[in-house]
This record gives structure tokens, C-alpha cells and sequence, in this order.
């Protein structure tokens, strides 16, 4: 469980909220997750939105609550959490009505979490590839330079290997970009894990049963961002399709995954394009 100490923080005003704050992005992938959350549970909490693609995650206000720089955060009566499956296993022993872990399943929830979680970075490859349009590397140097001096730098009192994972990674795309190689790679990834859902949906109306779970929402925005950045869920999966169209018709889920008219028309620039150069996901991953 990932939550901050006192010496962590810096953006010291966040320790006298009260109640439930939670910082994220309408578009970040994991922020969606946390509000389908709340919104199953019907819990009251204050939003604040990050501007993560004006960069506002990399300033000295956020950095200063959570040195990876990372969307959601949630600060609960002034103590602060972060990662965003961290955060949903707190607020469930927290608030266990109606319940979204299965009894008996706790450390199967746990375990399959930490499998979707792992894939978080070819996720966001694929992003980066196929859905976000950029004119040179996504991270300028001088904003990668600013967040690795910004911020306590330390999670839970220890020096924190995290932020040098992101800053690789940004630095990596900066250098090499997204290779065919590197994107096939991951689209692939996700092929394998869809599969598993597929045959686990072949058995039961959920991916843990006939119970709605955290799994079944964290693995909802993944399948959401992958269809849009052009995987062929309804092909390759067609049960994990069906599984996601019933989910898309529940409100709590629906009003989650509409894109803002920016967003949205950024996405649908990128992809007008592949479709014209024949650099599509499925063509690029030979899906």
C-alpha cells in the first residue's frame, strides 16, 4: 500500500484537507478507474483536476504531493495516497459497501491487479504511438529535468526508484521513439492478457464470477483506451466485447470514458492518419 509520510510531502496545504480529495485527469487512464470506483460506491469527494497534458503533474505544486508525478491521487483527511490500484484496495477496506472484492478473493484480486499494473507502461506505449500526436519527444528535456529536481523525491521516507522508471522511459521515447518492434511488443502483451479474460468470460458474466470487482473496472479503462488507439477487441475477443458494451451501459462507467472535445479530436487526427499510411495498430502488430 503506497501511502506517503510527512516528509514526502511538500505541498504542505493538502495535509489540512478534509475529507475526500482526489486529484486526477478526465483522460488519464487509471483517474477513470478511481471515479468508476467512487461512483459504484456512491461516495462524496471533491475533484481537482491536473492539467497532465499542459504538464501541470511535472510543476512544484504536484510534485509536491506525489513525487512521481503521477494522476490519481487521493488525499483522505490530509493523508495521502497514490497509485491508483493501492488506492481502490484502500477505499474498499475503507468503505467495503457494496463490496467490489469478492469474499475469499482478496488475494486473487490482489495478484491480478499487480498483472494489469505490470502492463501499465505498454499501455502507455501504446498511446504514445497510436492516440497522442506530438511534434518532437512527448517530455521536453527541460520538463524531465524539472521533475527529477522537483519534489521530496522519497515515498514513504525512502529515495524513490520510481520517478528514474518514468524518466527512462520518456527518455528512451525522446531517443528511439516507438519502434514497430516496440509497439508490436506491447500490443502483443495485451493479446496474451485479453485472451486469459476471454476464457475467464467463457465461465462467468464477470472476470471473477458473477460479481462485479475491482478487476473488472481496472481491466474496463484498459480495454476502453485499447480500443480506441485501434486493438481489435470485437475480433480478436469477442466475449471480452460483449463484456465491455454491457459494462459501457452502466452510468457509473459511461460518463467516466467520454473523451474531452480536444482529447478526442487529437485521438481521431492521429488515427485518420495510420488509417492513410497503413500504420494502424493492427497493422503494425499484424493483429
Amino acid at each position: 500500500m503506497v501511502q506517503l509520510i510527512d516528509s514526502d510531502i511538500q505541498t504542505r496545504e493538502v495535509l489540512d484537507w478534509k475529507g475526500l480529495h482526489l486529484l486526477h485527469n478526465p483522460a488519464s487512464t487509471c483517474s477513470k478507474k478511481t471515479r468508476i470506483f467512487l461512483n459504484l460506491k456512491g461516495m462524496n469527494w471533491e475533484s481537482h483536476i491536473v492539467d497532465i497534458l499542459g504538464g501541470e503533474n511535472y510543476g512544484e505544486w504536484f510534485l509536491g504531493i506525489n513525487p512521481r508525478g503521477l494522476v490519481p491521487v487521493l488525499v483522505d483527511d490530509g493523508v495521502v495516497h497514490i497509485e491508483s490500484n493501492d488506492i481502490l484496495i484502500y477505499l474498499e477496506n475503507k468503505f467495503p459497501e457494496p463490496s467490489l472484492i469478492p469474499a475469499g478473493d482478496e488475494a486473487a484480486v490482489k495478484l491480478l491487479l499487480k498483472h494489469e499494473d505490470d502492463l501499465h507502461l505498454d499501455l502507455r506505449t501504446l498511446i504514445f504511438r497510436f492516440l497522442v500526436v506530438h511534434e518532437g519527444p512527448p517530455k521536453a528535456p527541460e520538463v524531465l529535468e524539472q521533475y527529477r529536481n522537483t519534489g521530496s523525491g522519497t515515498v514513504a521516507g525512502k529515495q524513490d526508484l520510481e520517478k528514474s522508471v518514468q524518466i527512462n522511459f520518456w527518455e528512451t521515447v525522446a531517443r528511439d521513439g516507438i519502434t514497430d518492434q516496440v509497439a508490436r511488443s506491447s500490443a502483443l502483451k495485451f493479446k496474451d492478457a485479453l485472451t486469459e479474460l476471454e476464457q475467464r468470460l467463457d465461465k462467468s458474466s464477470y472476470l471473477l464470477g458473477e460479481t462485479l470487482s475491482l478487476l473488472d473496472i481496472a481491466w474496463f479503462t484498459y480495454t476502453d483506451i485499447l480500443t480506441l488507439a485501434g486493438y481489435p477487441v470485437a475480433t480478436l475477443h469477442p466475449r471480452v466485447n460483449q463484456w465491455f458494451k454491457k459494462l459501457s451501459e452502466r452510468p457509473e462507467f459511461a460518463k467516466e470514458v467520454q473523451l474531452p472535445e480536444p482529447v478526442a479530436a487529437m485521438f481521431a487526427a492521429s488515427l485518420s492518419k495510420q488509417q492513410e499510411t497503413g500504420t494502424t495498430m493492427r497493422q503494425v502488430a499484424g493483429l
